[in-house]
């Protein structure tokens, strides 16, 4: 069995998680790939000897027939995992050493009961959707976004106006500071924040809600995932911000964006007991009324 270890950080209240983490994967001689960044962090925090693994940066350096993709993190782990991952298919498993936790759903403290299950072919695959974002007038880097894609004003207290198009028909002018385009992973995101519904990550749909749209008729507006949208941005400064997921990216006010569903999807793989009404009540404190005791 071949797996890959990604992260960002680590504390010193994590030092027995990781110890008895990697202790259980040598017992399996499991065959470990750590990225580098995060191989450099475990050594500094913990003198852990991550020097006998092997490492990896891209992709490239990671073979075809990986079994498992373990992320270290919160939510935001994962989505920064995605631009390494990319189209490769990778199963990846997300544990939560982190905050909220919507995409790692597997606890620090039930890690190694879910361990034993999922190395033993015991878990449930969620293949989560992505959209892809293109300009003919720039490059953009890693353009995909697992949660949303997002266009917003700069520095500044100036609204801008994103014009919005689907399939070539006109749909709205958007007023405001910014517009997001989110799947149904992002619902739970920024696009809650602004009054978006919270969407199953079943359903093959895109959620477009304005950001403090200066306009009281203005509602989140949900398409199916196989549409495409063009986006103008107008504002008074000379450039824009576009994020991809946690990616901020400066554009000059005149770079159109054409977006679309990504050609390949996410795996996140969930434990057998976990399901995804059980994550909402989990994070969202659903049913927790005491009313309901």
């Amino acid at each position: 069995m071949k797996i890959a270890i990604y992260g960002l950080r680590a504390s010193l209240e994590q030092k027995s998680l990781f110890e008895e983490f990697f202790n259980r994967i040598d017992l399996k001689n499991i065959e470990v790939f750590i990225y580098t960044r995060f191989g450099e962090e475990l050594k500094s925090v913990f003198a852990l000897p991550v020097e006998k693994y092997k490492t990896f940066d891209t992709n490239i350096e990671l073979p075809d027939s990986l079994d498992f993709f373990f992320t270290f993190g919160g939510d935001g782990t994962i989505l920064s995992a995605a631009t390494v991952i990319q189209d490769r298919g990778y199963k990846v498993i997300g544990v939560n050493t982190g905050r909220l936790g919507f995409l790692a759903t597997i606890n620090s403290e039930s890690l190694f009961e879910a361990l034993d299950e999922i190395l033993n072919g015991e878990y449930i695959i969620s293949s989560r959707s992505l959209i892809a974002v293109h300009s003919d007038e720039v490059e953009i880097d890693f353009p995909f976004a697992l949660n949303e894609i997002t266009v917003t004003r700069r520095e500044t207290t100036s609204m801008i106006t994103v014009e919005a198009w689907i399939n070539g028909e006109y749909l709205n002018n958007y007023w405001g500071d910014g517009l997001i385009v989110s799947t149904p992973t992002g619902s739970t995101g920024y696009s809650l924040s602004c009054g978006g519904p919270i969407v199953h990550p079943g359903n093959q749909v895109f959620i477009v809600t304005a950001i403090a749209p200066h306009n009281l008729n203005i509602r989140p507006y949900i398409i199916s995932d196989d549409n495409e949208l063009d986006l103008k941005i107008d504002t008074r400064e000379d450039s824009y911000f576009l994020s991809l997921d946690s990616r901020n990216i400066a554009l000059p006010s005149h770079v159109k964006l054409h977006l679309k569903k990504a050609d390949f999807k996410i795996n996140i793989v969930v434990p057998t007991y976990m399901t995804y009404l059980i994550t909402l009540r989990d994070k969202m404190f659903w049913g927790s009324d005491k009313r309901n005791r």
